[in-house]
């Protein structure tokens, strides 16, 4: 026969199971807005480093003087990748863009050779794009720089506007979390509420009482974090199946960084509450138990 003081410690313990399911459903929620933040940044930035930049060559120059200019823009700490276009390529571009041809109007090729380039997220802004154009226009060989400036503007203004709905977005939804959280782990910690204050009253100190359950919600949490993590790198991957662009602004790094936060995020909230939660029982008269 089971012995009575058994039966009553395993019906005193909290659900661990439950309170591990609803800290993991929560932290995945707060996950995938935490994904979707990084990736309208880096959405953001893939877009802005795709803005063309031509710097339109004066005449046609010999090859020595294109490469000594070539060479001195690739080297510009703001170039990410750059291209030579030769008025015969200008011309391919132009067609395949839907333009008709100048054959039987024009003699000649009226299309200017070109250094073509592409900015650096960080310099793509309209301060650093007018100091780029500054410099350019003072080489010898440069007649013009153009950039599509007004896609420019209306891009950072967009992209500004997009960070800012999601990042208060996920500040919001963080705080939910964590009242979730809290709530979850405190109504688990309920019904371990006698077996606190049996504890207390038999002269257990508050450190021998608190410890095995804080030890117990530092491990609930790392698993709630890890499985949140986990669950969020197959939505990553369904996502990125569905949507294989997505695949070239993969960040591994912030991807890291926010599995990391989950987990420590689960652990820190689920200690913080199971250890409120101890205190407030053993602060708690008998009576005010029931």
């Amino acid at each position: 026969m089971a012995q009575p003081g058994k039966s009553s410690i395993r019906r005193g313990k909290p659900s661990y199971f439950m309170s591990i399911l609803g800290v993991t459903l929560v932290l995945l929620l707060l996950g995938v807005i935490g994904w979707l933040v990084i990736n309208a940044t880096k959405l953001g930035d893939y877009f802005k480093e795709s803005v063309e930049v031509r710097a339109e060559l004066r005449g046609d120059l010999n090859p020595i003087d294109s490469a000594t200019l070539y060479t001195y823009i690739a080297n510009k700490p703001y170039v990410k990748s750059i291209e030579f276009v030769n008025k015969e390529k200008a011309r391919e571009i132009f067609l395949a863009d839907g333009n008709k041809s100048w054959d039987g109007i024009l003699d000649a090729n009226p299309l200017p050779n070109s250094i073509n380039f592409k900015v650096k997220q960080e310099y793509m802004n309209a301060d650093s794009l007018v100091r780029i154009q500054a410099d350019l226009q003072k080489q010898t060989y440069v007649s013009e720089m153009a950039y599509p400036k007004a896609l420019v503007d209306n891009l950072n203004k967009n992209i500004k506007r997009i960070s800012m709905i999601l990042l208060s977005v996920a500040l919001l939804l963080a705080a939910v979390v964590i009242a979730l959280i809290d709530n979850t782990i405190r109504l688990a910690m309920f019904s371990n509420r006698f077996l606190i204050k049996t504890m207390q009253m038999v002269g257990a100190t508050r450190w021998f009482i608190a410890w095995p359950m804080n030890k117990k919600a530092i491990v609930n949490g790392a698993v709630s974090g890890t499985i949140a993590s986990g669950a969020v790198f197959v939505f990553v991957k369904i996502a990125e199946s569905i949507l294989p662009e997505l695949k070239a602004i993969r960040d591994v790094y912030s991807l890291s960084l926010l599995f990391f936060a989950l987990i420590l995020l689960g652990i820190g909230i689920t200690l913080f509450s199971t250890h409120r939660s101890v205190i407030k029982y053993l602060k708690m008269k008998l009576d005010e138990l029931y």
